[in-house]
């Protein structure tokens, strides 16, 4: 599988495929909401059926395309990490699949050593870069406990900007983390 590279505070970083190939405007609908017509990716499809529709069949085929790339590449971690959710709901998309990845690749996974220590609200609707970077400064906390001198396994459902997959990653390196290889299964086409 070919990956697309994503940079920032790790040592590897890698989205599996584009979360969309096009999406074009249609018009308005009897509500004034915007419509569009999106063709995704098979990837893309499958996060937005988990994220938005709450598909929990998805998880498993993209656990399993998670799982073949870190084995394909021999990326070299100990322990999967998923990136905190920027919202509080009983089903964690993000979660999810890294329990679902831990599973196949048989490497712990551990949703407790960093965590959100200030309320940042959902980003979705902060388009601009520097306003996220400012919103998440200090936003999370890496457990030194559960992560010094251990190589992480970062993982994100959908990579938009990357500030808050870097907010996290700094956290895990300021806790002691040895070594961060962040993946998320999609990235957007534009950056923000």
């Amino acid at each position: 599988m070919a990956a697309i590279g994503i940079s920032g505070p790790w040592d590897e970083g890698y989205a599996l495929a584009l979360h969309t190939l096009s999406s074009d405007f249609l018009g308005y609908d009897n509500f004034g909401n915007p419509q569009f017509d999106t063709k995704r990716t098979k990837l893309g499809e499958l996060v937005f059926r988990l994220k938005n529709r709450r598909d929990e069949a998805a998880v498993a085929p993209i656990a399993e395309a998670v799982a073949a790339f870190v084995t394909e590449q021999k990326l070299k971690y100990d322990l999967i990490v998923p990136v905190p959710p920027s919202r509080e709901r009983t089903f964690q998309p993000t979660v999810e699949i890294a329990r679902a990845v831990s599973e196949r690749v048989n490497k712990p996974m551990r949703e407790k050593c960093v965590r959100k220590v200030k309320p940042t609200g959902e980003l979705k609707n902060v388009y601009e870069y520097s306003e996220r970077v400012k919103v998440l400064k200090d936003a999370f906390e890496g457990d030194a406990e559960r992560v010094k001198g251990e190589r992480i396994l970062l993982i994100d459902d959908l990579y938009r900007s990357g500030a808050t997959m870097k907010a996290v990653a700094k956290a895990l390196q300021a806790a002691g983390a040895e070594r961060i290889v962040a993946l998320a299964v999609t990235k957007t086409r534009t950056k923000i």
